[in-house]
């Protein structure tokens, strides 16, 4: 089925196949100099690198199954998130909660606030993301899952019983740090139990859930805007269920083997990869354990080599590099409208006059469903590079075009072009945010993963932290009153993102991480990592040449 590992070590090298050009590798290389080149590299077939994508699903179905249950828990993340976005548009919160009058007595959320509001929502984000990579990396993911569900929990909570907007403020700091423990947890678990052949469509579930969870907030919304315009509870109350659900998978899953492989929990890590595969006909549980832990030596041996042992490394070097690339395309979204289309989105629309905003903000999260939705099925087969950067692209034209609305003459047509964007601009966001959340989940080493993610994702809520105090100003009658004319803004800020992302955001799609290990200490620019071949390709065109001769 594959390479002999035994045959094998990190520390056998190649050396006078190293001095050569990359492209002359394949014509040098004999057979057993292949196996022992892959190896310095840390890299041995699995023996399912040539299966399509369907049969990978079905062969894999326990772990599909788990990175499946995994991700549909980001439904409370997005439910979550929308609502506390969505509901201070909701007349009755605006009733409990406002700290502001108008002249004629009319009551209104000031727009500092909401800002506060926010801000504390995404220090808490960054908190959270912070903090939890240390307890992922320490005690494992299962433990982080149960702290992040604590804190989920505890927003919740808060949220039920909060009356006025300092308790509410409490409940954001809460909520904050339960989401972006949820997003440096869940994507880095879902990286290491998926196989690698639909890794990218695991990936994409969870921003397929996330979207799903936000529709779902924007439907209640404008059904109780209909029927009780002044009933802001019932979403609140709602969360309990996403809460229970949420506590029945993380105590079903599994533990990472990848996490037990690295902090030496050897029975362990093979008693998780057997529970993972015990469908799997033929699994190798031995073996796939050597394979495993061949790549964790390799980057343990580079790290040492480089005296990067420290997380501090992921500033470092080949590891700074990856950092960036995992932030980058997540991080787009802030300086390309996430805060005005998103966060702010149904409070931007009634700003801006539509006379149904809860309704709009609906049809526009639908796009986005259906755009994921086509991610979770194409995105193992076309790739992550080519999604990522035409998202972000769109994003920036339509942000563009809202701008030149805001400094063209006002007509009945005027509302129909912006909301044809705001769709172009959603269906964009949505195809930025599955590959960037993807980027997040498995674009770091093994060794580094709780940590490169946690501060991708912080980064990513650090600035969204600017423009979430930024945005309400920029939108608001009573304050900057900028309408329309906020898509210029966010034009200017974000081109430097979208042209970074066609230099700098790899194509990752059917590598795995230690394929990923190789290009990235190659230097490869990130145009070529598609046509670049890897240790492990040779060795398996290397194997498929043996079994035909």
């Amino acid at each position: 089925m594959a390479a002999v590992i035994e045959s094998k070590t990190p520390n056998e090298k190649a050396t006078p196949i190293e001095n050569r050009q990359d492209h002359q590798l394949e014509t040098v290389l004999k057979p057993d100099e292949i196996i022992v080149d892959a190896a310095a590299k840390g890299q041995a077939t699995s023996g399912y690198e040539t299966i399509s994508l369907w049969e990978t699903i079905k062969i894999f179905k326990v772990a599909t199954g788990c990175c499946f249950a995994a991700a549909f828990s980001a439904g409370a993340d997005g439910y979550q998130m929308a609502m506390n976005a969505s509901i201070i548009a909701n007349k009755g919160f605006v009733k409990q909660f406002a700290t502001a009058m108008t002249a004629d007595g009319k009551k209104f959320l000031a727009s500092g606030t909401i800002s506060s509001w926010s801000a504390t929502q995404n220090c808490g984000q960054v908190m959270g993301q912070t903090g939890i990579s240390f307890v992922n990396a320490r005690f494992g993911r299962k433990v982080g899952m149960y702290v992040l569900w604590t804190l989920i929990t505890s927003s919740v909570l808060v949220e039920t019983f909060a009356r006025n907007w300092k308790i509410w403020l409490v409940a954001k700091l809460f909520a904050g740090m339960g989401v972006g423990a949820m997003q440096a947890t869940i994507l880095g678990y879902i990286s290491e139990v998926a196989p690698v052949r639909v890794r990218g469509s695991m990936l994409m579930l969870y921003s397929f859930w996330w979207t799903l969870g936000s529709f779902c907030t924007h439907v209640a919304l404008q059904r109780l805007n209909r029927q009780n315009a002044f009933d802001y509870l019932t979403p609140i109350y709602t969360q309990w269920g996403h809460v229970g659900v949420m506590a029945i998978i993380y105590i079903c899953l599994p533990e990472s083997p990848a996490w037990c492989a690295s902090v030496g929990m050897e029975e362990q890590a093979k008693k998780h990869l057997k529970f993972i595969n015990c469908d799997v006909k033929g699994y190798d549980v031995e073996y796939q354990y050597q394979v495993l832990a061949l790549n964790i030596e390799h980057e343990r041996a580079i790290a040492a080599e480089q005296r990067n042992e420290s997380w501090v490394a992921i500033f470092k070097g080949v590891d700074g590099r990856r950092t960036i690339t995992a932030l980058w395309a997540i991080v787009a979204q802030q300086f390309l409208g996430l805060a005005l289309f998103g966060t702010f989105g149904t409070y931007f629309f009634q700003q801006a006059g539509l006379a149904d905003p809860f309704k709009i903000k609906a049809i526009t999260s639908s796009l986005q469903i259906v755009t994921v939705l086509s991610a979770v099925i194409l995105v193992d087969k076309l790739g992550r590079r080519l999604m990522a950067c035409c998202s972000t692209t769109l994003m920036w034209i339509a942000c563009l075009v809202v701008g030149i609305l805001g400094v063209a003459p006002e007509s009945n047509a005027t509302t129909y072009i912006f909301v044809l964007f705001a769709c172009f601009w959603n269906i964009g966001i949505a195809g930025n945010g599955a590959a960037g959340w993807g980027y997040i989940g498995e674009i770091s080493s093994q060794r580094l993963r709780p940590y490169t993610s946690g501060f991708a994702a912080a980064a990513n809520s650090t600035s969204g932290l600017i423009m979430s105090v930024l945005t309400p100003y920029m939108v608001n009658a009573n304050q900057w009153n900028w309408r329309y004319k906020t898509g210029f803004f966010y034009a200017g800020v974000g081109l430097i993102w979208v042209v970074g992302s066609w230099l700098i955001i790899p194509e990752t799609a059917g590598r795995s991480a230690a394929e990923l290990d190789e290009l990235f200490e190659r230097k490869i620019k990130a145009w070529r990592f598609k046509r670049t071949e890897t240790a492990t390709q040779r060795l398996v065109k290397s194997e498929q040449e043996a079994q035909q001769s």
